[in-house]
């Protein structure tokens, strides 16, 4: 590779590190703003329940505690919203059970109560905290433009902690120095303080691991519909494969059997043409047909591993893909089908849309579970209601009661992960 180019690569990757990196810094600063805001909430639900709670002491609140357990369950399920979407999905529990003293006993209630206790402080202590560095950046750099509006004792605090006094235009222009201080603390604090504070919600919103059995059931329910859908979707693919392609290739090869077979009686040199069009179209019909063959169930999983399996999937893909697999047992056809269905799928939407420069397939076998990653440093904003084949990889992997999930923020990369079962 040429030196220029060379360079010119290293610039490319710097740009895009720092673009996927602001990305990144603004997408955690939304969700500091809405984390704040459900701290807001959180805090309101928890003054609410302890004058409530000091009201029934006076035998006048014990009506207003079911009002404003319902009010706690409203906002822990925004809370539950908003991290899902950033993020895996948190499964709303069920609805609050009839009875007060039934309510109180709720373990999912108890936990939703940590949460607000927890939230309204710590939540909103990193919400305030992480909207500073921004507004401090903003006021440092605009301070030239109305720093004499101000008092001469705020103009040398204000802005500047007094470290110097605001008196004249330079000076004032030396405060806008300060304002790429705080871009790098928003930078550096800002995601992680994000993450901090969505951590106490993913603990005790999620459903714990005695969540009730009803949702376990609705899950199992939905996913056997989208099961059906998925088999009933797979076989119309088929059929219409071959309906439009390999059945109309053998009426071709029909039709030109039938005019080789009337020429022959003729002129047997005319029958030649249609004779060599005849195997031409029987073929392209065998050519598809090993094509919807290969859709069903891939015939290379019979003859090699999935590792191997995969390693061709990487050969035959457009930008460099490299292969981490470590599969030591073999699992079944049905597991290892679906897995390579994931890749090939998941690689070609990378080649058409994800503008990326190359991806990353990470395959291991973890006790009885199949886990398989997909990773690209594309621009991102991947979404599965945009019809780009997610759906199907989504139903394909919860049709054997794995997990799969999707994070591709805006500015990238993208990452696709699944877990199958896969026995012991």
């Amino acid at each position: 590779m040429p030196p220029h180019n060379g360079g010119i690569h290293r610039r490319s990757a710097r740009r895009r590190t720092i673009r996927n990196r602001a990305v990144v810094t603004v997408d955690a600063l939304d969700h500091i703003v809405g984390g704040l805001g459900t701290a807001v909430l959180a805090a309101i639900s928890v003054v609410s329940l302890i004058v409530t709670s000091v009201a029934c002491l006076a035998g006048v609140g014990l009506p207003l505690l079911p009002l404003v357990l319902r009010g706690l369950r409203a906002v822990a399920d925004r809370e539950r919203a908003r991290l899902s979407r950033w993020g895996p999905e948190i499964i709303a529990p069920a609805p609050l059970p009839d009875g007060l003293r039934a309510a109180l006993a709720d373990r999912t209630v108890r936990r939703e109560l940590a949460w607000a206790a927890t939230h309204a402080t710590s939540g909103a202590l990193l919400g305030t905290l992480g909207l500073t560095f921004p507004i401090h950046a903003v006021q440092d750099a605009t301070f030239v433009l109305w720093w004499w509006t101000l008092p001469p004792e705020d103009a040398a605090t204000g802005a500047t902690f007094g470290l110097w006094m605001v008196t004249d235009m330079p000076s004032a222009l030396g405060v806008a120095g300060l304002s790429p201080l705080w871009i790098a603390l928003t930078v550096i604090f800002v995601p992680g303080m994000a993450r901090l504070q969505a951590w106490p919600g993913r603990r005790l919103l999620a459903p714990g691991r005695d969540a009730d059995l009803t949702l376990r059931v609705e899950q199992l329910t939905a996913t056997r519909a989208a099961a059906l859908d998925a088999h009933v979707t797979e076989l119309r693919r088929i059929e219409r494969s071959l309906h439009d392609g390999t059945q109309n290739r053998l009426v071709a090869v029909n039709v030109l059997l039938g005019a080789a077979l009337q020429a022959l009686s003729r002129d047997p040199a005319v029958a030649r043409e249609p004779l060599e069009r005849a195997q031409t179209a029987a073929e392209q019909a065998l050519a598809e047909l090993r094509g919807v063959a290969r859709g069903i169930l891939p015939p290379v999983l019979t003859d090699r591993s999935l590792a191997d399996a995969l390693t061709g999937l990487a050969t035959d893909c457009p930008l460099p893909c490299r292969i981490e697999a470590d599969i030591p047992v073999r699992a079944a056809a049905a597991v290892e089908a679906t897995a390579y269905f994931m890749v090939a799928e998941a690689l070609t939407n990378i080649a058409k849309h994800s503008g990326a420069r190359q991806a990353t397939v990470r395959v291991r076998r973890h006790r009885d579970r199949l886990h398989i990653q997909v990773a690209d440093d594309g621009h991102g904003g991947a979404d599965e209601r945009d019809g780009t084949g997610l759906v199907g990889i989504r139903r394909r992997i919860e049709a054997h009661d794995g997990t799969f999930a999707l994070h591709s923020p805006p500015g990238g990369p993208t990452t696709l992960t699944a877990s199958l079962p896969c026995g012991t």
